[in-house]
């Protein structure tokens, strides 16, 4: 039988409990070092309003990812500030971990949709230290650009430009 092809909806479609249930996965919860405390519902509400001000502000965001009619996950593009004060798309996915791996079917409609739906010059990936992925950044064109240090946690920066 084959796999349903995801849907990109709002983070309005899910439930507050749904985005509490995945943010505090245990497994989840490993994989964002900026996640300082568990989230409640009156924090999801507050994460929904925030991701759905940048679509408004900016005109992306991240999305909600459905499999078969079920939440999985979310994330795409959020606009990172520069010291220069300009703004740039940084790309992240949060999936649940029963359906890791599937971010290869969304990582390409994520870039495709930045670069020819949006017209964006390029995206960045934000990945702590402590988390392997280069090889994978690389393998897909991605160049390293440093470290920066985000809210107290150390990142290494990585860009994709629209030319490759």
């Amino acid at each position: 039988m084959d796999m349903p092809s995801p849907e990109f909806r709002r983070l309005t479609d899910v439930s507050l409990s749904e985005i509490v249930a995945l943010q505090n996965h245990p497994l989840v919860r490993r994989t964002l070092p900026l996640a300082r405390e568990a989230m409640t519902e009156d924090g999801a509400r507050d994460f929904v309003k925030g991701k759905e001000r940048l679509w408004a502000e900016h005109g992306y965001g991240p999305w909600a990812f459905f499999l078969g009619g079920k939440f999985v996950g979310w994330g795409g593009l959020q606009p990172e500030g520069l010291p220069s004060g300009e703004v740039e798309a940084d790309l992240g996915l949060i999936v649940h971990p029963e359906y890791w791996g599937l971010g290869r079917q969304l990582y390409p409609e994520i870039v495709r949709r930045a670069f020819e739906d949006m017209g964006l010059p390029a995206i960045t990936v934000l990945l702590p230290i402590s988390r392997p992925g280069a090889r994978s950044l690389k393998r897909l064109g991605y160049v390293t650009e440093g470290e920066i240090d985000y809210a107290g946690v150390r990142f290494i920066k990585y860009r994709l430009t629209s030319t490759g």
